[in-house]
């Protein structure tokens, strides 16, 4: 069974390639990340270096494949349009034509929860309802763009699935929890507007799970898109005391109202797009978003239709995470 997981050195898909290649599959992998691509190869992963713009390259290596995984994609709160249409949108487009010729058994396909969230507080939400008029950012813009292509070459006949994770933690983790640890240790960290953000976080080997069961999936459920999260939903400020506890590092709450935080991140974006050509602010309106309003996802229809059941929990997840962070954090 010849495989091809695109994103395969960024977090998720190099648990993806390790954990099928460990099944006995023949795993392509491909990234742009030349040290991480070498460690795969350790696991018996072909790696191959490459852009999901490269349209010829990606075309090639769909080839021969029986499964896709395309978790590669531009993710990053702030950034270029340009940059993200063509990783996201491009690429995908790129992905699925390749698939199509090459007449692939299924395209398993990473989305992203950001679609549905715009500055406000939003519990349970279930994958068909109303999104928002206007996207948070470039990345969820672009992603909710990829997934009408993949809709589209469904109905053109590819068989395809669609998951949506939120907020992944884990060992290997270099986004959401680093950055947070990082803010902690200078002593302070912001708190903006209430203290009761309920948020969902999820262990990334969980979401390795949710694909592989995708790939296996009822062909009643080709098309669809899923929810993944590990189904609990956790206090985010709990979970940061809880982190910095177990690391043994001590910190104070800066209390600010969610009106200042976005005002200051909206002057901020401003002097960025108009004086500092682009650079990314300290801090963004989405930052100020996701640190002050609770987002809660539905994941009742993966439970029901994929079997999904996150087998390792959150407490046992920053366990894991913690341990790992000890010991690479220098």
């Amino acid at each position: 069974m010849n495989i091809l997981v695109t994103g395969a050195t960024g977090f998720l898909g190099q648990k993806l390639a390790i954990r099928l290649a460990n099944m006995g599959y023949s795993v392509t992998g491909l990234g742009r990340n030349g040290k991480i691509g070498a460690s795969l190869e350790k696991h018996g992963i072909k790696f191959i270096s490459c852009s999901l713009e490269d349209r010829e390259s990606i075309l090639s290596l769909c080839k021969d494949k029986d499964y896709v995984f395309h978790s590669g994609a531009l993710s990053s709160p702030w950034g270029k349009y340009k940059h993200f249409y063509e990783a996201n949108v491009v690429g995908t487009q790129n992905v699925l034509d390749g698939s199509m010729k090459s007449g692939v058994k299924r395209f398993i396909h990473v989305s992203t929860p950001s679609l549905y969230f715009h500055y406000d507080e939003r519990l349970d939400v279930k994958e068909h309802d109303t999104l928002p008029s206007t996207f948070v950012n470039h990345y969820a813009k672009t992603k909710f763009m990829a997934e009408q292509l993949v809709d589209a070459a469904y109905q053109n006949g590819l068989p395809t699935i669609t998951i949506r994770p939120r907020a992944l933690f884990g060992p290997g983790d270099n986004a959401i929890l680093p950055r947070l640890i990082k803010v902690c240790e200078k002593g302070v960290f912001p708190r903006i507007g209430k203290e009761d953000v309920l948020v969902d976080i999820t262990y990334v080997e969980n979401v390795v799970d949710s694909l592989l069961l995708c790939m296996k999936a009822d062909n009643t459920y080709l098309g669809e898109k899923y929810n993944i999260t590990n189904g609990v939903r956790v206090n985010l400020y709990n979970v940061i005391e809880e982190i910095m506890g177990l690391l043994g590092k001590e910190f104070k709450y800066r209390n600010i109202s969610f009106n200042k935080a976005f005002r200051l991140a909206n002057a901020l974006e401003l002097i960025s797009k108009t004086v500092l050509l682009g650079k990314e602010p300290v801090l963004t309106r989405y930052s100020v978003s996701v640190l002050s309003k609770s987002q809660t996802l539905n994941i009742d229809k993966a439970k029901q239709e994929l079997g999904y059941s996150p087998s390792v929990s959150i407490e046992e997840g920053i366990r894991n995470f913690v341990d790992w962070w000890k010991e690479h954090e220098n």
